[in-house]
């Protein structure tokens, strides 16, 4: 048990917009940010808080990734959905905020652009720009 739930990009877009303090943290890196595209929230007065679970190009983690979510006003009574290209980082990142106090933290599965495709694309299987929620480039 990672205590750290999957939840469906769909579910999540829903969470966000019925819970006003729900927060989506983007842990992808900042080259990713600018050149992949980000979630858009605008739709319902929210921003994604980016904040890198790991550093680009080293692809060091980020040790101050728990503080820079304190410094960005998360909390532990907030709803956390963490989500990054494919599930993996944002699943390492909601676990490693679970174990220093915030609770309420979830996964998007597939992340924002899911598994490769037959032609070897990402963004068209599944994950957030697979299941058509707003997104735009950085």
């Amino acid at each position: 048990m990672t205590g750290v739930p999957d939840i469906s990009p769909a579910d999540t877009w829903a969470a966000l917009e019925n819970d006003p303090n729900a927060v989506l943290v983007d842990v992808r890196t900042d080259a990713e940010w600018n050149f992949v595209g980000v979630p858009d929230l605008s739709a319902m007065g929210k921003q994604v808080v980016h904040i890198a679970w790991q550093v680009f190009p080293t692809m060091q983690m980020n040790g101050h990734f728990v503080e820079h979510l304190r410094k960005a006003g998360v909390t532990a009574e907030s709803n956390v959905f963490y989500i990054c290209r494919s599930g993996a980082r944002s699943l390492a990142a909601g676990q490693a905020a679970h174990q220093a106090g915030f609770p309420h933290a979830f996964n998007v599965a597939d992340g924002f652009e899911g598994p490769v495709d037959r032609a070897g694309h990402r963004g068209t299987v599944s994950g957030w720009k697979a299941s058509d929620l707003p997104w735009r480039q950085a």
